[in-house]
């Protein structure tokens, strides 16, 4: 049997960690290698702990999520693959979540989310994805887009994209999977795969929701667009 998903668990809230590690433990895939009340100790703990999720809360005492976001990814050496973000809120609209998706943070979900929301979103993220297709979570990417400055004029960093490359942009930020994608554009998944591997890489996005911010913040789809 392979390795289960190694999950930290970090939020200031006992009885929340608690509920968390109950959900995950129920899953033969998923462990919970350790748990932090506050920002800080998060980074001192996945320095020393080795693992693939880490569930973090936004609002912390000592030092907040998208802080220890940061520097827990800042650490993670060049070239490594290091552990992904989830960011957990109890607010449906918070202006904290833009600088949690710049701070690299692979997705984020609602606290009160049923539990299968959580667990297939630890596993969308260890995959490789991030978490943008539910329609609540298109939603929170609008708003918190819309909280940005202006679009800039300059979307030069969009210059290198194909146009079949900007289609395939323009869906993902819809919040499509990648076979809805392929259904859309009359192509295969494993096509469209290859398309969001070229957007990421020419955009030098960490993940699929970098990418569809940066998509928002530079104009390229407007909040609401279809």
């Amino acid at each position: 049997m392979s390795q289960p998903i190694r999950v930290v668990l970090v939020d200031d809230q006992r009885l929340v960690r608690a509920g968390l590690a109950m959900i995950i433990a129920s899953q033969a895939d998923l462990a919970v290698v350790g748990e932090a009340d506050d920002g800080a100790a998060a980074v001192q703990l996945v320095a020393r702990q080795p693992c693939d999720i880490v569930l973090m809360d936004v609002r912390m005492p000592i030092l907040d999520g998208i802080a220890a976001t940061k520097a827990i990814l800042a650490a993670t050496p060049d070239g490594a693959e290091g552990p992904r973000v989830i960011m957990l809120t109890t607010f449906d609209l918070d202006e904290y979540l833009l600088a949690a998706i710049r701070a690299g943070a692979s997705g984020f979900l609602l606290k009160d989310g049923p539990p299968e929301d959580l667990l297939a979103a630890i596993r969308t993220v260890h995959a490789g994805e991030a978490v943008i297709a539910p329609a609540s979570t298109r939603r929170l990417i609008e708003h918190v887009a819309s909280l940005a400055p202006p679009p800039r004029p300059d979307r030069s960093r969009f210059e290198g994209l194909t146009d079949r490359e900007r289609e395939v942009l323009a869906l993902m930020a819809r919040g499509l999977s990648n076979s809805e994608i392929g259904q859309s554009l009359f192509v295969s998944e494993a096509t469209v795969k290859t398309h969001v591997g070229h957007v990421l890489a020419k955009l030098g996005a960490r993940d699929r929701v970098q990418a569809v911010v940066a998509a928002y913040e530079d104009g390229l789809v407007s909040p609401g667009s279809d």
